[in-house]
């Protein structure tokens, strides 16, 4: 049963917020970040990841400065008031503008200068196709000449959800892995035609970092420094 009454949502927002805490509380998390992806250093940037995985980054990078895009519709403001509990920043709207009313306000909220160190989105939500890059995450490159950072996140043998995307839910006390790529630099000013190329750039990227970091999460050796979300969070304070 979907929530529609403001006094419901922000009860079980409360419950979720907690109930998230506690569960992903048991997780050995740590991530693998790519040569100019640190969101305590360098320009403005856009991260990305699979809409399925989204309990990881608004659990265990909440606190980094990171506003995240979120829908205008019910859901999504469930969505909304957890992350906001959990210490996130989020943006309501979405990047296909011909599907949500918000989503040109959303636009310009996210290219503003000032108002967001970075920004994060999921390129195939709120409705999919699941695993499918939106060519609105390339538009908004374009637009904002802010970098896309491709991110794969993976959890050990995760339980799914029947739901569009198979929401991924961890097992408590196994492994979770992020893994990001190199910046993806677009041009600025694309014409939409000249899109689909880059969407396609993209999209490779972010499938090849979603192999590795499921296949970190399930036990695969990595020679290179793996951090956790605390040493991430004492080098913001330091």
């Amino acid at each position: 049963m979907k929530l529609s009454h403001p006094i419901a949502i922000r009860f079980a927002s409360l419950i979720l917020s907690g109930v998230i805490r506690g569960w992903l509380g048991t997780l050995d998390i740590r991530s693998l970040a790519a040569e100019g992806t640190d969101p305590l250093s360098g320009p403005r940037r856009i991260y990305l990841f699979w809409h399925e995985m989204m309990l990881l980054p608004a659990y265990a990078y909440a606190r980094l400065g990171i506003a995240t895009l979120v829908s205008r519709h019910r859901d999504g403001e469930l969505i909304a008031q957890v992350a906001g509990m959990l210490g996130g920043r989020t943006i309501r709207g979405s990047t296909n503008r011909g599907r949500d009313r918000g989503g040109a306000a959303a636009l310009r909220e996210m290219i503003r200068p000032g108002r967001h160190r970075h920004v994060c989105i999921t390129p195939d939500g709120p409705r999919g196709p699941r695993r499918v890059v939106n060519i609105g995450a390339v538009y908004l490159a374009s637009r904002s000449a802010m970098p896309l950072v491709p991110v794969g996140m993976g959890f050990d043998r995760p339980w799914r959800v029947g739901s569009w995307d198979r929401m991924a839910l961890p097992r408590p006390f196994t492994r979770a892995r992020a893994v990001s790529a190199p910046p993806i630099c677009v041009p600025g000013e694309l014409d939409p035609d000249a899109l689909e190329p880059w969407r396609q750039r993209v999209q490779d990227a972010l499938d090849a970092v979603q192999a590795r970091a499921e296949a970190l999460a399930e036990g695969a050796a990595c020679t290179d420094p793996l951090v956790t979300p605390r040493q991430m969070w004492d080098a913001r304070r330091t």
